[in-house]
């Protein structure tokens, strides 16, 4: 097997979580979170902040882990490493065929759905998805056939994408009112379970943090970069995400914004400095999103690569662990390309008979995921009671505190009446992959 070139270095690791998480999720899911803690914005904070603890403190436990190995994969190396091969397999299934196509899908429709509010092109659902899947196209075709374009694309748009940021929640501290904003509470809705569903988009919001493990082989001194990349991003984003909900919910109100869902950044630019600021920061928006979809393109055409050059863990192995000229994957990237395609069928035919009130099919991944995570924050739990880990803070504090936001995050999802089905489907295919392993294992 061909060694993989390392091709990244710290920056670009940093570049590629902040990148991925600040993207379409905090611009696309502000609304989603407001319906959820009926408009109140000191409710969304403090939901951003219990959502975040799962993510610094999830960070630097999979971070002991990632100084440890610096194998293909990321996330699977970690599972297979520390928790056995069978589940590294079934953490392998469940990333490739369902986590990494349906976020991948969903932002990709979502460049079409700002690309449509840019030119004013309606909201027709399969026009927004058209758009999006030929952005899909030229990405995936990018990322294999240039890589370095792929990663200075992820270190502009990261650097970009803070520009509306900062413009809007300045702007909305300065002109909006935060005090009546967060004075704004209805203490029924603080005694209602459906506060919870919240965490769904804020999830969706923060996620991306962990794809940037999958390129941990090709990175320049990974065991060191990669811990410094899961430890800083995660923090830089929480700040910037309550920075502008903040900020955009006391100029906007939190009804407007509501009223307005996805519009309400254009409306807000426009209200501030008029139609060609409007227009500006759309341009921002669809930048920014758009380096979420490079991020996780960049991510997961390395999937099934990664599966595949473990014997026993992926189907038709000898095609998908092939490295082509570039030192990249491309069957690999054709089988990513291919399942992405199949979940932008799906989210269609579930948004447009609404099967996921207030929601999409991303979200039950992105959830479900944090269910995997768990099993990780306690190998790193078992490795300070056997003395590998010295430090009490990232031996019980760090795991503990991760697995008690995952939990959190759990617990919004469950709220969502699909939930329990998704999760039903998800684990049955967790556990189909680890049924191929042990047959094919051997």
């Amino acid at each position: 097997m061909k060694d993989v070139s390392k091709k990244y270095g710290l920056s670009t690791a940093i570049a590629m979580i902040i990148g991925i998480c600040i993207g379409s999720g905090i611009f696309f899911k502000s609304d989603n979170i407001l319906v959820a803690t009926n408009g109140s914005i000191g409710l969304g904070v403090l939901l951003f902040s219990l959502a975040a603890v799962s993510i610094i403190f999830g960070s630097l436990s999979i971070s002991e882990l990632a100084s440890r190995t610096d194998q293909a994969g990321g996330l699977v190396s970690y599972a297979e490493t520390f928790l056995g091969k069978p589940m590294g397999c079934a953490f392998g299934w469940f990333q490739t065929f369902i986590y990494f196509p349906t976020i991948t899908a969903v932002v990709s429709w979502v460049v079409g759905v700002y690309i449509s509010i840019l030119f004013h092109l309606g909201n027709s659902l399969l026009l927004q998805l058209a758009i999006g899947y030929v952005f899909l196209i030229v990405c995936f075709a990018y990322n294999l056939l240039i890589p370095r374009f792929g990663a200075a694309v992820q270190n502009a748009t990261a650097i970009i994408k803070l520009i509306p940021l900062f413009l809007l929640g300045i702007c909305g501290m300065i002109f909006g009112d935060p005090v009546g904003g967060f004075s704004a509470i209805d203490h029924t809705t603080l005694q209602s379970a459906g506060i919870l569903t919240a965490l769904g988009p804020i999830a969706y919001s923060f996620d991306g943090w962990i794809v940037s493990t999958s390129i941990s082989h090709e990175l320049h001194d990974a065991k060191r970069n990669m811990p410094r990349a899961l430890m800083i991003a995660p923090l830089v984003v929480l700040g910037i995400y309550i920075f502008y909900f903040v900020g955009i919910s006391c100029y906007v109100g939190p009804e407007q914004v509501i009223a307005l869902g996805d519009e309400h950044v254009s409306v807000a630019a426009e209200n501030l400095l008029g139609a060609w600021f409007s227009k500006a920061v759309i341009v921002f928006v669809i930048i920014s999103v758009i380096g979420t979809v490079n991020g996780l393109v960049t991510g997961y055409i390395r999937m099934p690569y990664s599966l595949a050059i473990r014997p026993g863990m992926f189907p038709a192995a000898n095609v998908f662990s092939r490295l082509d000229k570039h030192d990249m994957p491309a069957s690999s990237a054709a089988l990513s390309f291919a399942l992405t395609t199949f979940w932008m069928v799906i989210h269609y035919f579930v948004t447009t008979f609404d099967l996921l009130p207030n929601s999409d099919i991303s979200e039950g991944a992105i959830v479900i995921s944090y269910l995997f995570y768990v099993l990780l924050y306690y190998r790193v739990y078992k490795m300070y009671r056997s003395g590998e880990i010295k430090s009490v803070f990232r031996g019980i504090i760090c795991p503990v505190l991760a697995t008690f936001g995952s939990l959190t995050i759990l617990s919004g999802g469950v709220q969502n009446s699909m939930f329990w089905g998704y999760l039903a489907f998800s684990i049955a295919f967790s556990f189909l992959a680890t049924v191929y392993y042990r047959k094919n294992s051997k």
